[in-house]
Order: C-alpha cells, then structure tokens, then sequence
C-alpha cells in the first residue's frame, strides 16, 4: 500500500534547510516515489514565503526550492472554506488539503496546533518521525 502525505510548511522548510533528518528522509521518500506527495498551491505559496522572509533565502532560490516540492507532489485544489477546526487559521489548508488529495496523512512539527487535533477526518496527524515508522511498517 503507497501512503500519501501532505507535508505541512515546517516539514518542507525543515527538509529544505537541513539535509538530514526525518523531515528530509520523508521528502526524499517522495522524490524517490516511495510515497505519494500531496499539495496545493496556497502551501506552496506560504512555504515560498517562509523561505524568503524568515530564513532571507533569495527568491530564486525559494522558486527552485519550491519548484522542487511541485515537480514530486500532486498538486490539488482546496475550497478555502474550512474554519474553526485549528486555532490556527492557516492549518486550515493543510487539512483540506489531506481531505481534497485523499491523503493517509498529515506530517507536521506543529505541536501546538496540528499534532494535538491527532487527526482530521480519519487521517493522522504524525510527526516526521511516525510517518517513517508507518511507511517502514507498510512495506
């Protein structure tokens, strides 16, 4: 069974930034089409973001980044009408995003948001960590 996951912003800046590490072992697993990648535009814009304006990367950098994460995901479209789930709104995306691209699950650091909720609409919320446990348990 292939597993499907949305990786949240911090998972894709984590990955970018450092070349070790569970978020990075997780992208790799996408590039080399262990997993499925899913994602939508408006994360991909706020991973753009967070890459120029926290982290001063150039923005040619940040688009070759970005396109990077486009060329090994699925790209889907959210409706942009999910609220109240998360105290933050922005997580919202990655959870519609999980929903509109069927995904097995939710990969993020957020502890204070997104990790609490455990899951969103029978899809797990899991750390970097318990994802590659998971995907080492379904081979």
């Amino acid at each position: 069974m292939s597993l499907t996951a949305v990786f949240d912003t911090n998972i894709l800046v984590s990955a970018s930034l450092s070349l070790t590490g569970a978020p990075f072992r997780c992208l790799a697993l996408a590039k080399a089409e262990q997993v499925v990648s899913v994602t939508c535009e408006e994360i991909l814009d706020e991973y753009h973001e967070v890459l120029v304006r926290k982290f001063q990367l150039s923005e040619e950098t940040a688009r070759q980044a970005t396109g990077e994460v486009r060329g090994i995901s699925r790209i889907v479209s959210i409706p942009g009408a999910l609220t109240g789930v998360s105290p933050d709104p922005g997580d919202c995306k990655v959870l519609e995003c999980a929903a509109a691209g069927s995904a097995t699950h939710i990969v993020t650091g957020d502890r204070r948001h997104l990790l609490p909720l455990g899951q969103f609409q029978d899809i797990p919320i899991v750390t970097a960590a318990d994802f590659l446990v998971a995907v080492s348990q379904s081979k």
